[in-house]
């Protein structure tokens, strides 16, 4: 075995191994599966916060966030993106809606938690890949294959079945999943990266959020902050955040899209076994049916989008 400069290498020592197509999949599947474990035990991590006000905890989500975020951009030197972003009108329009839309995704997922609704959390989340394609549709004029069609019709019904198992429309998957998909169909407009578009994004709802935290702390409410565990659990919303964009952006650009789509559904099947057997919520069968519905959907999807792009390195 020889060094890079073509010397002998030193006995017992071997040199690096050059890396490859296969090892930037192997990183980027790791990645992938680090990102939707972390989104999918979030509902543990959130339950901690429930006696605090849900939009005092999105308050502090938001500006523990924008810290964090900036100081991975600061490490990685990607201000100079923010800059560039921060100079286009468009750009800054357009991450202010997907700000509202976050924020409001933020605070619907963060109250369903408090209020034991993570069954509707997960089935928001299922369904939140054929909201995005259904957006696709009627906004960018895209056309359905057939197993689409087939994969959206079988959904609808489980909506439905879902509903009349609730007693109720299940507005909280319903918001969960059209606020994500809209925020995904804004951020694919946008040509900034992760986390320089969240770091606009938190920077934009930073001002209302102190507000809030200002009138909580001098209200009438406990103050949250002299609890030194609740104090380190809110300032931990911001990593949580963080961490999840930032690897998913690796993710993304070691694999490709329908490779992405297959761990997609991770996070909603952990967040409904938490619901069933750490929190106790009720599995009616009717709602079972139309959970039951909702997987054989996403596996008549996730055939169409394998067979119709393959899986293989970006």
């Amino acid at each position: 075995m020889t060094s890079i400069e073509g010397a002998p290498a030193a006995k017992g020592v071997r040199s690096p191994r050059p890396t490859g197509p296969d090892d930037n999949v192997r990183l980027g599947v790791i990645a992938a599966l680090a990102t939707y474990t972390l989104w999918g035990v979030l509902p543990l991590f959130f339950k901690l916060l429930e006696d605090i006000d849900p939009v005092g905890v999105v308050a502090n989500r938001i500006l523990c966030s924008l810290i964090f975020v900036a100081l991975i951009l600061w490490a990685r030197r990607q201000f100079g993106e923010v800059r560039t972003a921060l100079r286009d009108r468009r750009t800054i329009f357009a991450l202010c809606i997907s700000a509202v839309l976050i924020a409001a995704n933020w605070l619907i997922f963060i109250s369903a938690v408090g209020n034991n609704l993570v069954l509707e959390v997960s089935f928001g989340y299922f369904i939140n890949p054929l909201v995005s394609v259904a957006i696709g549709m009627v906004l960018l004029s895209e056309k359905l294959s057939r197993t689409q069609a087939v994969a959206i019709g079988i959904a609808i019904i489980a909506i439905a079945i879902q509903a009349v198992g609730l007693g109720t429309i299940p507005w909280v998957a319903l918001a969960l999943a059209l606020t994500f998909a809209f925020y995904g169909y804004v951020r694919k407009t946008v040509g900034v990266g992760s986390a320089a578009g969240l770091a606009i994004e938190t920077l934009v709802l930073v001002p209302v959020s102190a507000i809030y935290i200002v009138y909580l702390l001098t209200g009438p409410a406990p103050d949250f902050y002299a609890d030194p565990a609740m104090t380190v659990l809110l300032i931990l919303t911001g990593p949580l955040t963080a961490v999840p964009l930032v690897l998913f952006a690796f993710a993304a650009r070691q694999l490709r899209l329908s490779t992405i789509g297959m761990f997609q559904y991770i996070a909603p099947s952990l967040q409904f076994l938490t619901a069933v057997f750490l929190f106790g919520e009720e599995l009616t069968p009717l709602r079972l049916v139309s959970f039951g519905l909702i997987w054989v959907s996403l596996a008549v999807f996730s055939y169409g989008s394998w067979k119709g792009r393959g899986v293989r390195p970006a």
